[in-house]
């Protein structure tokens, strides 16, 4: 890459020649002044992109300070000792983070062996931002060994029921709320498992639906990934990982509070699965294939509403189903309710 001097433009349709010596390569830049004043400054994209220019570019975009510096402006939740300790033990460390954590996951690598092998921990780490405003911010470990746990329907809530937490979103007693968060609010949920140091963002980044609650006046912002587990025909071949933020509290035109922020796994059946089966469904997300980083929203969208289209075209299916079933019971109950009376006339 190189940065060149040009004259000012002219009249004349001659070809302007630069002089080799007038070009500066950034090879001559210090790699301090690179790190110092251009590499801190970017985005993690950024920094990816830089890192694939040039051989010395790259050596310098790999510092683990840039990469930690990123994570923890994105994901202020991954700063505790902790994660901190685990990031270490990764081969690229934060850099490895961000590859496995910011882009959607969308489903199983192709030809990948099934993993039968559940964690029995795992961290979550969770931030949420209003117009780019951290307002929450917390990490949970969870059991996930007992029989209890593996028995029991799956979900994960960062608040206890008597909790909640002060926020500056305006509650106007109207939809106008509900439009407002569903372009303003924003979530990252990472799932880690320390045991195998595997991790991954559950989140669509932005609410996939906003809804007000018709009795309690509380608004649900719906965050959602969307897993492909390859169980074809059946009612887990695409399950949900639902997230849902509570907000509701104050008084009409004050400030909401975060009631709830929980996360449950959910199958095309409307049936939301308990800790062993959502642990086999945790893995695939581990393990998944990414999607494109730039484009996540609208393809975390995209798949949310392939997915209640595929609940409702099952559920129509069933009910079809249901409907003959019903329909062929009542035809023999009419045969042998007519049998029967032909028998006690021709008695």
């Amino acid at each position: 890459m190189s940065l060149y001097t040009q004259p000012p433009c002219s009249s004349s349709t001659a070809t302007t020649t630069v002089e080799p010596s007038i070009a500066t390569s950034i090879s001559t830049i210090h790699p301090d002044i690179l790190q110092a004043h251009i590499l801190n400054r970017l985005d993690g994209l950024s920094l990816v992109s830089t890192a694939c220019t040039s051989t010395e570019l790259n050596s310098l975009a790999s510092q683990q300070d840039l990469w930690a510096n990123i994570c923890h402006s994105i994901w202020p939740s991954t700063n505790t000792p902790r994660i901190r300790e685990m990031i270490s033990r990764l081969p690229s460390g934060w850099r490895s983070l961000f590859s496995e954590c910011f882009p959607l996951t969308t489903g199983p690598r192709v030809n990948s062996p099934r993993d039968h092998d559940h964690p029995s921990e795992l961290i979550s780490a969770v931030d949420i931002h209003y117009k780019n405003k951290l307002i929450f911010s917390k990490d949970v470990e969870t059991e996930t060994s007992s029989s209890w746990f593996l028995c029991s329907p799956f979900r994960i809530d960062m608040l206890d029921p008597k909790d909640s937490c002060p926020t500056p979103i305006p509650n106007s007693g109207s939809e106008e709320t509900c439009r407002d968060l569903a372009g303003d609010l924003s979530l990252s949920w990472i799932l880690i498992d320390p045991t195998r140091l595997r991790s991954v963002n559950l989140s669509s980044h932005k609410p996939v639906s906003v809804q007000r609650h018709w009795l309690s006046g509380e608004v649900h912002a719906r965050f959602a990934t969307v897993l492909a587990t390859g169980d074809r025909g059946s009612a887990s071949e695409s399950v949900q990982c639902g997230i849902v933020v509570t907000c509701g509290g104050g008084a009409q035109g004050g400030e909401m509070h975060v009631r709830g922020v929980s996360l449950q796994v959910e199958d095309m059946d409307g049936v939301f699965l308990n800790g062993k089966g959502s642990l086999g469904v945790l893995n695939t997300g581990f393990e998944g294939k990414k999607g494109m980083s730039g484009r996540r929203e609208m393809e975390g969208r995209k798949r949310y509403e392939m997915f209640l289209e595929m609940k409702r075209e099952r559920r129509e299916r069933r009910l079809k189903k249901e409907g003959a079933l019903d329909m062929l019971c009542v035809s023999f109950g009419v045969m042998a309710l007519v049998s029967l009376g032909l028998f006690l006339l021709l008695r």
